[in-house]
């Protein structure tokens, strides 16, 4: 299947899924008025449909995130090598990211501070997600000494069965520098090996989230029954903390870009409007990359040889709304929860987002949401069970995400050409 005919049926499923969330308050709230046929027993077996879904995503996690961590640390390595052009490329995808994941921690809990959560309607919807949802011991609990422990498991294997993510993203990204000093004949075919066990369970996934319309039916219909429509104010506000998140990232891009990239804000903006204009209709990053590098070459000043290796680069390698929205997706449901976010939680959580971002990087929205962001809500000791309702209605989201992604990569490209940018051929125009 083509990337284009892949983004179609995913932008379809979309539509299929979000349908089906208010499809299944709707009916829950129905049944919880004028009741059931069945009963109990049709309640338990509705949800355990629901769960099943939900297991069949959460076992591909593991697998998952290893072998993408390995391709793309190996990926990542290897445009590095290739010169000193892309070298600069990628410390300044590395910094951007770390910027971002400390401007998302403090934005989300600022927004909380802000805008809580509506307590009877977080009551409500949590009634709802049934299923397993105990909260897990994190790793801030433990204080610094537990958090340091974990980064090296003593056994992977365990720390695998245990749900032990951070210490398994630890060893992946090590396992994967370790394999980019191997002589090109073993380095290629583990590379290969990995790539296809990650192509692997991508296919599961997306196996899983064909039948998406039916889990997310059976959880939201369990989510109707114990609370009603009173859940649905919930997800509104929740898809409005994280799109207030990714709106002031963008924001900060200009701030960032004007700063560092040398470039006053008129020029960059009139410059990202067309691609952000194709992000916001396509939701895909590779979709705007032609628009990308002609706006980058004829309207900010980027050689040729820059936007041609730093922004292919980007889409490939980089994408900045993914540590913002994953962590404000994890700390909307903690506060849900009411989980304290300890320092060492937060810190715990930053170092797995911007770990697991490199992986998931080029993977569909739908697939990495899941992909992403549950290692993350792991190493927090988050429950997983509301993700797939919030999976739901990811599709507001994630327009702001793709937004987001081209805005920084036009970003990069012009602080990565640096003092050798052309002047704004409209600024003698006085435009």
């Amino acid at each position: 299947m083509t990337r284009s005919r892949t983004a179609a049926v995913l932008s379809s499923l979309s539509l299929q899924v979000l349908t089906a969330l208010f499809a299944g308050l709707a009916a829950g709230a129905a049944a919880q008025a004028w009741g059931i046929p069945g009963g109990e027993g049709t309640v338990a077996m509705v949800e355990g449909v629901g769960q099943l879904w939900l297991n069949a995503l959460r076992m591909t996690i593991i697998p998952l995130v290893f072998s993408l961590l390995v391709t793309g640390i190996a990926s990542i390595a290897d445009a590095a090598a290739t010169g000193r052009l892309a070298l600069k490329a990628v410390w300044v995808f590395a910094a951007l990211l770390v910027g971002a994941t400390v401007y998302g921690v403090l934005a989300s809990q600022g927004l909380h501070a802000l805008w809580p959560i509506d307590p009877d309607g977080g009551r409500l919807l949590l009634a709802g997600a049934h299923g397993d949802a105990a909260v897990r011991e994190n790793l801030g609990g433990g204080g610094l000494g537990a958090f340091l422990t974990s980064l090296a498991p003593s056994n992977p294997i365990r720390a695998a069965a245990d749900d032990a993510i951070l210490g398994i993203v630890v060893f992946a990204i090590v396992f994967g520098f370790a394999a980019t000093r191997l002589p090109a004949r073993l380095r290629q075919p583990m590379t290969v090996f990995f790539e296809a066990v990650a192509e692997t369970m991508v296919v599961i996934v997306h196996w899983v989230l064909r039948a998406a319309p039916v889990g997310v039916f059976a959880l939201s219909l369990g989510v109707g029954l114990r609370a009603g429509l009173g859940a649905a104010g919930v997800l509104g506000h929740y898809i409005a903390l994280v799109v207030l998140s990714l709106i002031g990232l963008i924001l900060l891009t200009y701030v960032v870009a004007v700063l560092w990239g040398r470039v006053t804000l008129p020029r960059f903006a009139r410059a990202a409007a067309p691609a952000q204009v194709v992000a916001f209709s396509t939701q895909s990053s590779l979709a705007c990359l032609p628009v990308m590098v002609e706006r980058a070459r004829d309207r900010l000043g980027v050689s040729a040889a820059t936007a041609g290796l730093v922004l292919p680069l980007a889409v490939a390698v980089f994408r900045i709304t993914s540590t913002v929205a994953n962590l404000a997706v994890c700390i909307y449901v903690a506060h849900l929860y009411g989980i304290e976010l300890t320092p060492g939680v937060l810190i715990a959580g930053s170092v797995t987002a911007l770990a697991v971002s490199v992986g998931t990087v080029g993977l569909p929205g739908q697939v990495s949401f899941f992909a992403s962001i549950a290692p993350i809500a792991i190493v927090m000791g988050l429950p997983l069970e509301v993700l797939p309702l919030l999976l739901a209605v990811e599709v507001v989201p994630d327009i702001f995400r793709t937004i987001g992604n081209v805005t920084a990569d036009l970003a990069a490209a012009r602080i990565v050409e640096g003092r050798d940018a052309r002047a704004d051929p409209e600024a003698g125009a006085g435009i």
